[in-house]
């Protein structure tokens, strides 16, 4: 995550850190908006090109209608959507498809190992692609592309082998591959398009359109799981469409490829994006050039003429904070696209780990709690409809598909499915509870109690396999799903707050730390956890001989996180 930066008035000489706004009358009473705008009425294409004005003020982008705003998020829709389909049903299909047991975790490994590679360099390409559709939408159209060829595999990879192979050991061998790649092409896809959707948002929108915008994001993401889900817990093989189609994954397959690419479609056409070209500056005699987004809020691009630098009056921040996870990271400044030479390298997986590793002690500690609890998170809701096939419902994934054990599980999987619906659901409340809580105790208090109920209730429903207890105990799912992508993000926050405000009292105008570092290393923490689940737990559940040690895990680690959390998380004031 790498939030853009607050509008800055730059000059050639000056550093990465955004400076104070200038202001001709300070003692004269100006509103937020006029802090923010230029002297300068002409179009902005004219602007950058005549270079005649010595102060580069960048641009903010025009202010977008809800309705653009909300089209924009729909794709937010389709892919928790998509994602819902996953993780309801890969491990049933999977299984039944005849892949051992203790290999099925291995799926989950693949795409976090490249995401955990790739991801900082897909990232960097994507801010100097110089498309004539504009930076991020062709990343976007690509990855869409790429989400739907592994939905296609992953869902009916088992019936077209079937009906192209007829010998019985080569088809079980040619369509465990073939799902096993759609799985793995479609999760690749679908974790790497996030970051173009954002940076896609962030390029088009002003600041406070930033923050309505993914707060509508939000919304959608928890309303398409919820739907993703509840298309799963669907007895589609014996309805009218089951019957049409062929099975019930053709009918789950129909609807998420159509929401996918209606949603993908409308928000590549919601808000128009502007490609990125080339400049000369008017202090640039040589052939060197500054990149700067053509027609749009270029945002620190180029490089200007010096000039002598009055007294400033420094602007303070205006805007009301806000408890998202998202809208707080994006609060906070970035130099990411500043005119020097050293924050124009891309970002790489080395520079990356080197500033992980150079974090300070409660940075790494909270890596560390975060991965603790992503952990914790996955190895139930990856797992969680086998479990319910399997211990609660006493199904069987390798019985023939006209068996009683086989229809017993199936029946346990959709029964699963309305479990993760009622986590979507408990997610979207819990996130609005949070405010009220966070004033009584805190950042801490909110992150243990996310850990410790998640930890109880998992536990709760290993020991005791109940259907009616087990829908019920879902809902602390989605207190700990909320709690993952709300408060390290907060604590970052603040820690980023607490640290300047120190600088500020040492004289120090410049912090050697970037929000996009600390949330980027959050992200790996999730993608590490992937790997860590992938490659450990299908060899646990082939020892313990259950599928039922997959819950228990989950509430190990979650207890365990509980007691790191309370021994090394820092505590802050909100």
């Amino acid at each position: 995550m790498n939030p853009l930066n607050s509008m800055t008035l730059l000059s050639e000489d000056q550093s990465t850190r955004p400076q104070p706004c200038r202001l001709a009358e300070p003692e004269k009473h100006i509103s937020t908006m006029q802090l923010y705008s230029t002297d300068y009425s002409g179009s902005k294409e004219d602007y950058m090109a005549s270079g005649e004005n010595p102060v580069f003020a960048s641009v903010e982008p025009p202010r977008r209608s809800r309705g653009r705003l909300i089209l924009h998020g729909l794709v937010m829709f389709g892919r928790e959507f998509c994602y819902a389909v996953e993780a309801a049903f890969v491990t049933p299909v999977l299984l039944s498809v005849g892949l051992p047991r203790s290999l099925y975790s291995l799926v989950w490994l693949i795409s976090p190992v490249l995401g955990f590679l790739l991801q900082p360099i897909i990232g960097s390409a994507s801010d100097h692609c110089r498309s004539s559709w504009g930076r991020r939408r062709p990343y976007i159209l690509a990855l869409g592309i790429l989400m739907l060829v592994g939905l296609t595999l992953f869902l009916n990879g088992d019936a077209v082998i079937s009906a192209i192979v007829t010998e019985r050991s080569l088809r079980r061998i040619w369509a465990i591959v073939v799902v096993m790649f759609g799985v793995v092409l479609f999760d690749f896809a679908a974790d790497f398009i996030d970051g173009p959707i954002k940076a896609y948002l962030f390029d088009v929108c002003s600041h406070h359109d930033k923050e309505r915008g993914l707060h509508y994001h939000a919304l959608l993401t928890g309303l398409g799981g919820a739907c993703g889900y509840l298309v799963g817990a669907m007895d589609w093989g014996h309805s009218l469409l089951g019957q049409l189609l062929g099975t019930e994954y053709q009918v789950i397959y129909f609807f998420s490829a159509l929401t996918w690419g209606i949603f993908l479609t409308v928000h590549l056409i919601s808000i128009p994006e502007k490609p990125l070209g080339k400049i000369t500056t008017p202090s640039e005699s040589s052939s060197s050039t500054a990149l700067c987004p053509l027609g749009s809020h270029s945002n620190g691009y180029g490089a200007l003429p010096k000039e002598p630098i009055s007294p400033v009056v420094p602007v303070p921040d205006l805007r009301p904070r806000s408890f998202s996870a998202l809208g707080e990271a994006n609060s906070v400044t970035s130099s990411a696209k500043q005119p020097n030479k050293e924050a124009q390298k891309r970002m790489t997986f080395r520079s990356l780990m080197k500033a992980m590793i150079s974090m300070p002690n409660h940075y790494r500690c909270l890596c560390i709690s975060h991965l603790l609890g992503w952990t914790a998170f996955l190895c139930n809701m990856l797992f969680f409809t086998d479990f319910m096939g399997q211990i609660v419902y006493r199904g069987n994934p390798y019985a023939d598909h006209n068996s009683t054990a086989y229809i017993t599980y199936e029946r346990g999987v959709e029964v699963g499915c309305w479990g993760l619906c009622i986590n979507a659901v408990s997610s979207a409340l819990y996130s609005y509870v949070q405010r009220f809580l966070l004033p009584y105790i805190g950042l801490k208090g909110l992150y243990f109690m996310g850990y410790f109920v998640f930890g109880m209730g998992t536990s709760l429903i290993g020991l005791f396999p109940n259907i009616i207890a087990t829908l019920i105990l879902c809902s602390v799912f989605g207190v700990m799903s909320s709690t993952l992508y709300t408060i390290p993000f907060n604590l970052i926050a603040e820690y980023q707050r607490e640290e300047e405000e120190q600088l500020k009292l040492h004289g120090i105008s410049e912090s050697p730390r970037g929000t996009g570092v600390d949330c980027a290393a959050l992200t790996c923490m999730v993608q590490l956890a992937q790997i860590i689940v992938g490659a450990g737990l299908g060899a646990l559940v082939n020892m313990a001989g259950s599928v039922i040690v997959v819950v228990l895990s989950a509430s190990t680690m979650s207890l365990f996180g509980c007691l790191f959390i309370a021994l090394f998380i820092r505590y802050v004031e909100c």
